[in-house]
């Protein structure tokens, strides 16, 4: 039987050390969350065009969703560049996502910013922006720690949590993508989000394992 979502979240209390030109990575306690028995809710941000988005916006199709910032040197373009080669991978399919990046650093992350970023990567990627406390109430609403961290130059970077999380169609958390997981297995994941139950036998992934062999499923015409 799958470990459930709470127990995971709760379990995870891995904290990296910033220094300086790397990024680190904060794995969510639940203790530190306003509503630590549910990931997801409400909240109110924009997409790069000025659209106001909610909650609604990730619901009718399933969800993979990140949190990072542009300036981010190793974990978030390494985590972009991975969804981005299994989306292409998936061809059509991956039309069946929704594959949303929000930021964490509203104070350098502009919608132009971010557009120039994510053109790097799969066009399916979207990016939501939002004020300090419109980002502060998603990153708690789903369960993302993060923090500013001062820099000997004078510049900062942010401590965050670093892996993917997977949302049914519901709103309702199915499994993560760890960082550090390859593009196979990443490729495995998705189609088995994007298509529940439609996977050949013996293929798929288990959405919660972060190791075992991926399968074969791959994906549907």
């Amino acid at each position: 039987m799958a470990p459930s979502p709470i127990a995971l979240i709760a379990s995870a209390a891995l904290i990296g050390v910033v220094a300086a030109g790397t990024g680190a990575i904060v794995m969510q306690q639940s203790s530190g969350f306003s509503h630590p028995r549910r990931v997801g809710g409400p909240f109110a941000m924009v997409d790069l065009d000025g659209r106001p988005v909610s909650q609604a916006d990730l619901l009718g199709k399933p969800t993979a969703l990140f949190f990072g910032f542009t300036h981010c040197p190793e974990v978030c373009p390494t985590t972009l560049a991975t969804l981005s080669g299994a989306l292409g991978r998936m061809g059509k399919d991956a039309d069946r996502l929704n594959v949303v990046f929000v930021t964490l650093d509203p104070e350098r992350d502009t919608p132009d910013s971010l557009r120039d970023y994510l053109a790097a990567f799969d066009p399916r990627i979207r990016a939501f922006v939002g004020t300090p406390d419109q980002v502060a109430r998603m990153a708690d609403a789903y369960h993302v720690a993060y923090r500013r961290v001062p820099l000997k130059d004078g510049d900062y970077t942010m401590e965050h949590s670093a892996t993917v999380a997977l949302f049914d169609k519901t709103g309702r958390m199915v499994g993560e993508i760890g960082y550090g997981e390859d593009e196979d297995r990443t490729l495995s994941k998705l189609i088995t989000l994007a298509l529940p139950g439609q996977c050949a036998p013996g293929g798929g992934a288990e959405l919660w394992a972060t190791n075992g062999a991926t399968g074969t499923c791959g994906p549907r015409s």
